[in-house]
Formats: structure tokens, C-alpha cells, sequence
């Protein structure tokens, strides 16, 4: 199994800092101070423009924002900001709340993930089972681009395993039965052909003898709120153990790009 993040939200902080100066706008209520001790200082919220506050992560193209010590992703901070325009909060009146980390946690436990929708992740995934496509796919509000069976031959395609059958004996089994239906599924598309089937509409119908275990991959697209749904459900003990490991991978790259909202995750 393979898991890369292959896209992910990023801010284009010159809007956002044009758009934090620009005197024709309401961000901030007219009784507010023009300058405060956070991350949203008028005229100097951070960007590339503020090397002290905005730091490249040793060995990727990723950025950090930085203040006071605190360091936040494009993810974190997307989900903040959407939050406090919803109250125009800007200047942090509350000091549980003051941090990024304090606020996600309070819009994780007041269950408000409307915000956390705005920030998306896409992933690249391979080495993993029919099985556990049929499965992922149930989460609805994930995008997917799938291998198509219709158009790739998938007489010598490669095999997964589950956990379950690790033993040699077991291995055995699913070899010979993978093998036997990879055959038929070749003998199938032949017969079609010489028919005068065209190859597409062969392969789209033979792939009903394939076996579940046939590896695919496939690139999956999705805001945070249904990644968090995801985790939730694939990582509890009675998830199927192919899809559990999925999630696992998955937790261990969206910690990468957005912790404070995964923060709850063990």
C-alpha cells in the first residue's frame, strides 16, 4: 500500500493581506484597535513577504506560518479564519481561543465543522484492494479517479492480500483462485475479440470473474470534515484490517498538513 499527498489547500496570502488592508472593508468593527499582538496585524499578516514569520520545512515545498513561537498550516489557519469572520473575532477576545490550536480544539468539540470544509487534501493511493475501493467509495462526499477495468487489461494485474489470509496455507488458496480467475478473465476477453466485440466493451464485460483482491489505484480528493469522517470510521476496531491500515496512512499525512484539526486523533 502507497498513500502520497499529492495536493492540498494552500492561502494566497497576498490576498489575504490586501485584503486585511484594504480601508474599505469591514474585517474589522469599527471599535476594534488597528494593530494587535496575533497572527492578523493589520498590514502584517504573515506571508513571504516576512521571512521572520514564514519558514520553508526542511526537505519538502511546504510552509509554515509562524507568531510568537506558534506555528500554523495553510489548512489550520483556513478554518480559523472562516470561523472568526463568522463573529468577527479578530482581535482573540478569548484567551482559550487566542491560539490556533485553542481555537480548532473549541471547533472540534463544539462540533461546528462547517469550517473545516474550505481546506481540502488529495491523495494518490495504490496497493490496495477491490475491497477496500468498494468500501471507500460508501464516504460520498469524497471525489474519486479510479483505474478503469473497462480499458486496462487486467490479466497479469498484481494481487493484495488481506491481513487475514498472511498465512502460507491461506496465501496458497488465493494464489490458485486469483490465477484461475485471471485465466478465465483473459480466455473471456479473447472469445469477445473474436467475436468482433471491440476490446473495451471484452474487458468491461470479462472483469466480472475478477476477484476483489485485484490491486487498484486511485487519486481521492476531499475536505477535512470528510477526512476526519473517514478516520473516524475506518480507524475503530471493527473496520475491515486492509482499510483501518488505509486510514492509519492517512492520519500519519493529515497531521502533516493541517495537526490542530486532527488534533483529537490518537
Amino acid at each position: 500500500m502507497k498513500v502520497k499527498l499529492i495536493a492540498n489547500t494552500e492561502l494566497n496570502m497576498d490576498a489575504v493581506d490586501h485584503w486585511f488592508d484594504d480601508d474599505d472593508s469591514d474585517v474589522l468593527d469599527d471599535d476594534s484597535d488597528r494593530v494587535y499582538d496575533n497572527r492578523w496585524q493589520m498590514g502584517e499578516y504573515v506571508s513571504h513577504n516576512h521571512a521572520t514569520k514564514f519558514a520553508a520545512i526542511p526537505g519538502s515545498d511546504h510552509y509554515e506560518m509562524t507568531f510568537e513561537g506558534e506555528r500554523v498550516e495553510y489548512a489550520d489557519e483556513l478554518s480559523e479564519m472562516a470561523g472568526r469572520l463568522c463573529y468577527k473575532s479578530w482581535n482573540r477576545p478569548n484567551p482559550a481561543t487566542a491560539t490556533n490550536q485553542g481555537y480548532i480544539a473549541n471547533i472540534l468539540a463544539q462540533q461546528h465543522f462547517s469550517v473545516l470544509e474550505h481546506a481540502s487534501a488529495t491523495f494518490w493511493i495504490s496497493g490496495v484492494s477491490r475491497s477496500l475501493t468498494h468500501e471507500l467509495v460508501r464516504h460520498r462526499h469524497l471525489s474519486f479517479s479510479q483505474v478503469s477495468q473497462r480499458y486496462v487489461n487486467e490479466s497479469e494485474g498484481e494481487t493484495v492480500t488481506h491481513p487475514a489470509l498472511d498465512s502460507a496455507f491461506t496465501k496458497d488458496i488465493v494464489e490458485d483462485a486469483v490465477n484461475e480467475a485471471r485465466s478465465q478473465y483473459a480466455s473471456l476477453v479473447d472469445y469477445l475479440v473474436s467475436l468482433g466485440v471491440d476490446r473495451k466493451t471484452a474487458r468491461g464485460a470479462a472483469r466480472g470473474v475478477l476477484p476483489n483482491a485485484t490491486a487498484t489505484e486511485l487519486i481521492v480528493t476531499g475536505n477535512h470534515r470528510t477526512w476526519r469522517e473517514v478516520l473516524s470510521k475506518r480507524l475503530a476496531p471493527g473496520a475491515d484490517a486492509e482499510i483501518q491500515a488505509l486510514a492509519a496512512a492517512l492520519l500519519v499525512e493529515l497531521r502533516k498538513i493541517a495537526p490542530n484539526t486532527y488534533q483529537d486523533f490518537e
